[in-house]
């Protein structure tokens, strides 16, 4: 018979069956199948009135069946979603970008076709300062303008590689400590934030992160290294 217990404003949390067993066992089908606890199970015929005759065997048998269930291994918690999505204008796309920059550690690969976000382009300098190897390849078109992209991060010292070899080097991509993508419709400019309709991905995956990264590598072999103006 199940009885309510309604004297503790609080959670009823006590684990324990007086006839069976007791334990940090919850008595329910997650910690059966899904955590790795223990159960003390013993018989004692005083803790309740004329408790039924049980043989010696059954309750040793329940008490195995029980262990054995609880010593099953713990299945994984699922992780948090490996990906995030952001669309602009005006909806995070830009802070993502430097959010995973300024988390950057050890290496940051750039693709970009129009490149003219000021605070994009702080953030790879500033990984760049402290450490982290950023490489760049970037359209042709940006060595055209007066003054571009292309040059302020080549005048901070980060390689900078002009791809020709495309009609358009139309790429958005960032490949970060070879773990994370950023890539999507969203060139890294001021317009793509404030003005157009566009898409950003972030995905937290190796195998996909290796993929880009040696397509990443390809266009840089036939690229040209630009000291800037």
């Amino acid at each position: 018979m199940l009885r309510p217990d309604l004297l503790h404003p609080g959670v009823v949390h006590a684990k324990v069956s007086l006839a069976e067993a007791s334990g940090n066992f919850n008595f329910s089908l997650r910690k059966a199948f899904g955590a790795n606890v223990y159960l003390l199970g013993y018989s004692c015929p005083n803790m309740t009135p004329d408790p039924p005759a049980r043989p010696r065997r059954f309750q040793l048998g329940l008490v195995l069946v029980v262990l054995a269930v609880a010593l099953m291994p713990m299945r994984a918690v699922p992780d948090e979603p490996a990906w995030q999505v952001y669309f602009s204008p005006n909806h995070g796309a830009t802070k993502a970008v430097v959010d995973a920059l300024d988390a950057a550690k050890a290496t940051v690969l750039v693709q970009a076709y129009s490149f003219t976000s000021a605070p994009i382009a702080k953030a790879l300098v500033e990984a760049h300062d402290r450490g982290v190897d950023v490489q760049v390849i970037l359209d042709r078109k940006e060595t055209a303008a007066k003054y571009s992209s292309a040059d302020f991060l080549a005048h901070a010292g980060i390689v900078t590689l002009i791809d020709g070899q495309h009609a358009i080097a139309h790429n958005k991509v960032m490949v970060i400590d070879g773990v994370a993508i950023i890539t999507g419709s969203f060139n890294f400019t001021t317009a793509a934030e404030r003005q157009n309709a566009e898409n950003l991905l972030v995905i937290h995956d190796r195998a996909l992160a290796a993929r880009y990264t040696e397509n990443w590598r390809a266009h840089a072999a036939h690229s040209i290294r630009y000291a800037g103006r």
